[in-house]
C-alpha cells in the first residue's frame, strides 16, 4: 500500500485481563474494567499484554487479521479465535478500508 493509516485518531485505553488475551486479537468487555478474546462483537484490538493487563487500541486504524474476507468499505464484522469475519446478523459496522488476501489481514478503522 502506497499510504498509511496507522497512528489516525488512535486511542488506547488498560484494562485487565480475564482469561488469556494476545496482542493483535480483538477482545470485547467481560466484566468492569476487564478485557477477554471477543467471541462476537468487539470493541478494540489489543496492543500490547503486561503483568495480567491489556492496552486496547479503541479508536483509530488497526490490521487484523480475518477468517472470511471483508469487503472493502462499510462492513459488519464480529471475531473469533483472535480474527475477524464478515458478519451481517450478529456483527457491528467498521470502515474496512483495505484487504491484504496474501497476508489474509484487513485494515478497519475501530
Amino acid at each position: 500500500m502506497k499510504v498509511s493509516f496507522n497512528g489516525f485518531g488512535e486511542n488506547t485505553a488498560t484494562f485487565e485481563i480475564q482469561g488469556t488475551v494476545t496482542a493483535g486479537t480483538p477482545v470485547m468487555v467481560t466484566a468492569n474494567g476487564k478485557v477477554a478474546a471477543a467471541n462476537g462483537a468487539f470493541c478494540g484490538v489489543c496492543t500490547n499484554v503486561r503483568n495480567g493487563y491489556a492496552a486496547v487500541q479503541m479508536t483509530g486504524y488497526a490490521t487484523i487479521p480475518y477468517t472470511s474476507q471483508p469487503s472493502v468499505g462499510y462492513s459488519k464484522l464480529s471475531a473469533a479465535s483472535g480474527k475477524i469475519t464478515a458478519d451481517n446478523e450478529n456483527g457491528r459496522e467498521y470502515l474496512v478500508i483495505d484487504v491484504d488476501t496474501t497476508a489474509k489481514t484487513a485494515g478497519i478503522m475501530l
